[in-house]
């Protein structure tokens, strides 16, 4: 008898596959039907509908800059330095006459693309320590967890610094050490919820009828124990942008003149007597776009799950 019809056997014994109803199966109103389900969410909760935007545009500007301005970024005119925002310049210019705008825009792309890397760091490291620790158990889970326990002993932020003096400067270097700085709640949520799914019923049904232990952590333990870990990446999300603005700002980033988020503050703090808009529209972006991914990911958390 083949693995996978063990497994089948053992759902249907517990009743977990439910049956088809006719005519359900490829029905091409349900499609429509969801797609309303959406906008009628998002309708309801406007903050969530500007949250959803904010990220669209961060992510269009990391990916396709010259969508939002075609100056270049690191071509100062000294002419128009501390320039005040204005219609041809949104954010002002710097202290070289370089557009702020612009250099907000492409800074973009660094900043996150460090947090991309950041969360997937650690979402993979940690995940797969959660996963070996709460699916094994026994010494392993002993070991590891003492592990994630000295993590969760240092702050995020001292670990972060601790690891990107050791590794070295630079984008990738600054969003390994935060993402390995987050690795402990990453593995912490993981294993909590693999050992939730071990113990429920069906996963016992699987393994009475014969099935092999990747069997049951493929099929049964991984899909229902991902959720809770996927809401904390977006949450992850959020912070890592914070933690990799605030590296860049003490100067651990790209070297100058590459524009990320946290080095144009850093750059602006010397000007605020005479030019605010140096710190306090790049700190704005931050912000908003730190802000609206909490948004999201309370509304994946709560909301949408309680629907």
């Amino acid at each position: 008898m083949s693995q996978s019809l063990v497994d089948d056997q053992a759902e249907a014994a517990l009743g977990l596959v439910r049956p088809v109803e006719p005519g359900t199966r490829g029905k091409p109103g349900r499609g429509r039907a969801d797609v309303r389900q959406v906008l009628r969410f998002l309708s309801r909760r406007p903050g969530l509908l500007v949250s959803a935007v904010v990220v669209v545009l961060v992510v269009l500007a990391s990916f396709w800059p010259d969508l939002f301005t075609s100056q270049d970024p690191l071509k100062g005119v000294p002419s128009e330095n501390f320039r005040a925002p204005s219609g041809s310049h949104w954010f002002g210019t710097d202290e070289l006459g370089r557009d702020v705008f612009s250099r907000v825009v492409h800074g973009a792309q660094l900043s996150l693309k460090a947090t991309i890397i950041a969360v997937l760091v650690a979402f993979v490291v940690g995940g797969l320590l959660g996963v070996v620790a709460g699916f094994v158990g026994r010494w392993v889970d002993d070991v590891l967890m003492r592990f994630v326990d000295v993590l969760l002993a240092i702050p995020a932020l001292f670990l972060s610094l601790a690891l990107v003096t050791a590794l070295g400067y630079g984008t990738v270097k600054v969003a390994v050490a935060v993402g390995i700085a987050s690795v402990a709640s990453f593995a912490r949520v993981a294993r909590a919820e693999v050992l939730r799914v071990r113990q429920a019923v069906f996963v016992e049904a699987s393994r009475a009828s014969g099935a092999r232990w990747y069997s049951v952590l493929g099929r049964h333990v991984l899909p229902n124990a991902a959720g809770p870990v996927v809401v904390l990446a977006t949450l992850d999300f959020g912070a890592s942008i914070l933690a990799v603005s605030a590296l860049s700002f003490l100067g651990y980033g790209a070297p100058p003149p590459a524009p990320e988020w946290g080095t144009l503050i850093s750059d602006g703090r010397n000007y605020l007597a005479n030019a605010w808009w140096l710190t306090a529209l790049p700190g704005l972006a931050i912000a908003a776009t730190v802000l609206a991914a909490n948004r999201i990911a309370r509304a994946l958390d709560g909301e949408w799950s309680r629907r």
